[in-house]
């Protein structure tokens, strides 16, 4: 009976060093948590949810701005998806095959219901159904900054702008294999044979370009020039008060590097203050850095003259606050989308809401992904907002529902359905 007694106390002896020893190596365990994927692509919106985002741009408070003011920029779309093949393939991204035809029907029915949408907005969601693109947006902006400038040399005025060098060649790399479509090589002939073109250094500290007849205009100040090539496009406030716009022509095909990244890295600025009205002042405060930090960004751009502008990459005029820069991989020229988002506040640590329909009417050296890029403007506003303008968003894609129904009727007569 003892030796009974002893083995079941032995027993829950060893069970209970058991049940400490889980509960332990439980406590120690960590248990990884797992992000959810991100499904590329562009979803369907439910009903109610397209009624929620007709609701806010309904209700959005943009001035004086009438869905009319958007006539321009939709016609100069159509004019550009009237050139494409209706069923070449503009973009495939995700699950969504997006068609020149489909882009220009919808563009055409927006352009129909345009007079009545001030007072029946409703018909958005009736004339088109919602996709929402995925991943998110990050939206920042550009701007057409203004330059005092000469369009003859004057000691006041040292720094050149140049136009597209004739040297420079460019090679359409699909020419070569259906994998390289869409991409450029850049370049330049020497006694070796092509090499790439002149960078930044080269051009601005060494002279490459130098009495070659390249220049359009001269301008005060190196950083203004940098800024420029930054935005693509500005304006020249000239000695006599007269403007003209100066207008991106080309590129010198070298990687672009983003200053303030390397201004963060280096430690010379801090991210949370990371502006261009920032960095302006940072650069003027620190000439003897100058050459150091410009150089650090190769790329290089090439500009000409005009009367009008600015231009995006449709050769048709920017809206300001409608006309985005996109990657035309995941948005092509010419699609319409609604941009829901904030805006910094100038004085002010707040944000203010923004539901606008956009235009995908240019692109950018930078703009990669589902990255969107706002045209601000001109003037001291718009260079606040695009210097300051950070934020995640969304991108909301309208297909004309006529467009969707008449696929959908083609297809069910080829499968003999």
């Amino acid at each position: 009976m003892v030796v009974f007694l002893r083995s079941i106390k032995a027993c829950l002896v060893c069970s209970f060093l058991i049940v400490i020893f889980l509960f332990a190596g439980c406590a120690s365990i960590k248990v990884k948590e797992t992000k959810p994927v991100v499904v590329k692509g562009f979803n369907e919106l439910k009903k109610s949810q397209v009624s929620s985002l007709i609701s806010k741009v309904s209700t959005q408070d943009n001035g004086d701005m009438s869905w009319e003011s958007m006539r321009e920029g939709i016609n100069n779309n159509i004019k550009y998806l009237s050139r494409k093949p209706a069923d070449g393939i503009a973009a495939k991204y995700g699950n969504m095959e997006i068609t020149w035809e489909m882009l220009l029907r919808t563009n055409n029915d927006l352009l129909e219901i345009l007079p009545e949408l001030d007072e029946s907005p409703e018909l958005l969601e009736e004339k088109f159904a919602w996709y929402a693109l995925s991943p998110r947006t990050l939206l920042t902006g550009y701007y057409e900054p203004h330059l005092e400038a000469s369009l003859t040399p004057d000691p006041a005025y040292p720094y050149p702008l140049y136009s597209v060098p004739e040297d420079l060649k460019i090679i359409d790399l699909g020419d070569f294999h259906y994998r390289w479509k869409g991409q450029q090589l850049i370049y330049r002939m020497d006694e070796d044979g092509a090499v790439p073109y002149y960078d930044r250094k080269a051009i601005d500290f060494e002279g490459a370009l130098e009495n070659k007849g390249l220049e359009v205009a001269w301008v005060r100040d190196l950083v203004d020039v940098f800024i420029l090539q930054i935005q693509g496009s500005g304006r020249l406030i000239l000695p006599d008060g007269s403007v003209k716009h100066i207008l991106y022509a080309g590129k010198n095909g070298l990687k672009y590097v983003t200053l303030g990244k390397v201004l963060i890295n280096r430690g010379l600025m801090s991210k949370e203050g990371m502006s261009m009205q920032g960095i302006r002042a940072f650069l003027k405060s620190n000439p003897d850095l100058v050459e150091e930090l410009l150089i650090t960004n190769p790329s290089y751009v090439f500009f000409r003259v005009d009367d009008v502008g600015p231009f995006g990459s449709m050769n048709a005029p920017l809206t300001p606050m409608s006309s985005v820069a996109v990657d035309s991989r995941v948005l092509p020229l010419g699609s319409l989308a609604v941009l829901t988002t904030k805006l910094p506040v100038q004085d002010d640590n707040n944000k203010k809401p923004f539901v606008k329909m956009v235009m995908a009417q240019d692109r950018g050296g930078a703009i990669k992904g589902t990255r969107v890029d706002l045209f601000c403007g001109s003037g001291p506003e718009a260079e606040f907002l695009a210097g300051h303008l950070k934020s995640w968003s969304h991108i909301y894609l309208p297909i004309s529902r006529d467009y969707l129904e008449q696929k959908k009727t083609l297809e069910l007569e080829k499968s003999g359905k």
